[in-house]
Formats: structure tokens, C-alpha cells, sequence
């Protein structure tokens, strides 16, 4: 995956048919819990960045009301193609093709921003975090979700990439072993320097269950992680499959299935 605009989002524009549609309960978790603790009230205006399908749009939209608004933007021309659809009759919601880092959206304009699962995708997120504390009216507040540590086997299966992976990938990839990523205070550092105030951090886990292998694999291809697969020559595949396979196997209940928790990081700030 390059780490250019265009290229993030040929990734997401590959992925938008079955992006958080494979029968695994993960985006909507997460990104309800980032916006629950964000508390949007009835008429606020709103901002989703990076909004996909809708995990941190809907329950927004919900919060406030056909009297606010909520602006959903993302880099994928069709997952906002597809969303579009799926909002057709929430008079509050907006959507736009529109670049993280450099939104274009006039300032001091929202009330409340949410970004699930983006910010370490951007080439430069401190300089998205400068454009962004713009965007909020004084007092509005933001929320990002970012990963921190997974369990023992998922870490060994996304193992099984790192060879294949440019090393742009390797900086912004979830894992939060490098960076800003790594740790509660380097995220935080990022809102910090950029002017935020009141930071702080909530942390959380969500768990994927998958029903099988096969399972699993069609969730790898179905968001971010394909840009994973589309980094490894196609005639190695199968043997990363097969590795990945046995790890599976090895995790796996009685019943089959696999269970993975993921611990999740959101932090928050507000504009002073």
C-alpha cells in the first residue's frame, strides 16, 4: 500500500463491498464506545473523520438529532458511495469524498470529532491533529480511536507479513510497536503539541470472533489488513495462509471457533 492519499484509498475503494459486512462485530464496537464517552448531545455539529460505512457516523447521527448535524468524510469515493445509500433518510447526515489530513472544511465549525480507526493511517498525524483542533468551535472536544496490544496469537499472524511490508507500513500500521503509537503518551503527545487541552486517554478491548480459518480470512481482506495481502507477491499467498491457518487451528475452541481480543485506545481533547 502506498502511503500517498490516492493509494489509502484504492485500498478502502477494493475493500467497500465487505468492508464491516463478513459477520464479525468489530468497527461498530469500537467506534460506539469512542463516541459514547464523547457524550454528543441533541443539535451539536458533528464530524466523523474517516467515517467508512457508518460505525461512528450512525450512532452520532442518533445522538444529535434531525436538529444537528453530522458531517461524515472519507478518502474512498465508494465507501461514501455506499454509505450514502445506507443514510439516505437521516436529513442530518452530510457526506464527502474528502482527505483526512487536509479536510477543507471552513474553521471552527463542529462541536464534537470522531476518527475511528484512522489516524494511523496518515502519513502525518501530527500535522492532521493541527488541522483538526481548526475545525472545533472553542470548548469542542475530538476523540480518536487507535489500537495498543493484541493477544499473543493475532500478533503472530500479522507476524507473517512484516517481511512483505514497505516501510511506510511498518510506521503506520495498528500493531503500536513504532511511534506515536506505542504507547497512551505518545498518542496523547500528538493532541498536546497541537494545542488540545484536558487530554486523556480510555481504554478498552473488543474481542473478533471468528467461526473458522476461513472466517478469518475473508475479514483480512475485507478492510485495512487487505493492504497487507496486496503487499505479499500473490505466488506466496497460500504458504501465509497455510502458516496463518495453523495458527489459527491452535487458537481455536472446542467448537471451532477463534476468539481474539484487540485492546483499544481512546483518546480525547478539547479545543481551549
Amino acid at each position: 500500500m502506498s502511503d500517498t492519499p490516492q493509494g489509502i484509498a484504492g485500498v478502502f475503494d477494493r475493500a467497500a463491498d465487505t468492508y464491516d459486512a463478513v459477520g464479525v462485530e468489530w468497527f461498530g464496537p469500537i467506534a460506539s464506545g469512542l463516541v459514547a464517552e464523547l457524550q454528543p448531545v441533541a443539535g451539536e455539529r458533528a464530524l466523523d473523520i474517516g467515517c467508512g460505512r457508518g460505525a461512528a457516523l450512525f450512532p452520532l447521527a442518533e445522538a444529535v438529532g434531525p436538529q444537528g448535524h453530522v458531517l461524515g468524510i472519507d478518502l474512498s469515493p465508494r465507501m461514501i458511495a455506499a454509505t450514502s445509500k445506507d443514510t439516505a433518510e437521516l436529513p442530518q447526515v452530510e457526506l464527502r469524498v474528502a482527505d483526512a489530513s487536509h479536510p477543507g472544511l471552513p474553521d471552527s465549525s463542529y462541536d464534537v470529532i470522531a476518527s475511528s480507526l484512522v489516524l494511523f493511517f496518515l502519513t502525518d498525524p501530527a500535522a492532521a491533529m493541527t488541522a483538526w483542533l481548526d475545525l472545533l468551535v472553542p470548548g469542542g472536544r475530538l476523540g480518536v480511536a487507535t489500537f495498543s496490544g493484541q493477544d499473543k496469537q493475532w500478533t503472530e499472524i500479522d507476524a507473517l507479513f512484516l517481511p512483505h511490508l514497505p516501510k511506510q507500513m511498518l510506521d503506520a500500521r495498528t500493531s503500536g510497536k513504532k511511534g506515536p503509537f506505542s504507547s497512551d503518551e505518545g498518542v496523547e503527545a500528538l493532541l498536546k503539541d497541537a494545542g488540545f487541552v484536558e487530554v486523556r486517554t480510555v481504554r478498552s478491548a473488543v474481542s473478533a470472533i471468528f467461526k473458522n480459518p476461513e472466517h478469518w480470512l475473508d475479514f483480512s481482506w475485507s478492510h485495512g489488513q487487505r493492504a497487507m495481502w496486496e503487499n505479499v507477491p500473490p505466488e506466496l499467498h497460500e504458504e501465509i495462509q497455510i502458516a496463518a491457518f495453523r495458527l489459527l487451528e491452535q487458537a481455536s475452541s472446542k467448537t471451532g471457533t477463534v476468539t481474539f481480543t484487540q485492546d483499544v485506545r481512546y483518546t480525547f481533547g478539547r479545543r481551549g
